[in-house]
């Protein structure tokens, strides 16, 4: 009992209502799943290496990453983050894929740049949101650690995604 107690000091129940600020994240994030799968499925007669691209982008860091990282953000922040702070994760994580999608699908590089950027913010803010966890036991270390992992692979798979777009744009 004592150690189900401690869990719940520095990580929220699900009968909380901190719950509720990933939701928009999972939202969206399970819209991005669902729209790669129905341009896939449209697109597959003719894909090409853009429209191919554009579908994994958009499943795997438009969907899955967004949902998993908003999602274990509610869970694991240890205070009740101010609806400005999760408007602005919300909106530089969607408005940076936007761009680069857009950017690339279009061929402007600097707009996948620029993309790349607000992205990288995002992911600072989101990391920020779970600044001040102290992990009482075990599965809440593994989730911490879990979540800085994904955080950390998004943020190393931006550069070198920029850098290979510029190589085969030269």
């Amino acid at each position: 009992m004592r150690n189900e107690q401690m869990a719940t000091d520095t990580v929220h129940s699900a009968s909380t209502p901190e719950w509720r600020s990933g939701l928009p994240f999972a939202v969206v994030g399970s819209a991005c799943i669902v729209a790669g799968g129905l341009i896939s499925a449209i697109a597959a007669p003719s894909a090409s290496e853009n429209s191919s691209w554009a579908v994994a982008y958009l499943v795997l860091i438009g969907g899955v990453a967004q949902v998993v990282v908003g999602v274990s953000q509610s869970r694991l922040a240890p205070r009740r983050l101010s609806p400005a702070f999760l408007l602005a994760e919300f909106l530089t994580w969607n408005l940076g894929n936007v761009a680069v999608i857009a950017g690339q699908l279009l061929g402007y590089q600097f707009v996948v740049d620029a993309g790349g950027v607000v992205l990288g913010s995002s992911l600072v803010l989101l990391l920020a949101g779970v600044r001040g966890v102290l992990p009482r036991v075990a599965w809440e270390r593994r989730s911490l650690y879990a979540y800085r992992l994904i955080l950390l692979m998004v943020l190393v798979s931006i550069p070198i995604g920029l850098v290979v777009g510029h190589l085969k744009s030269a």
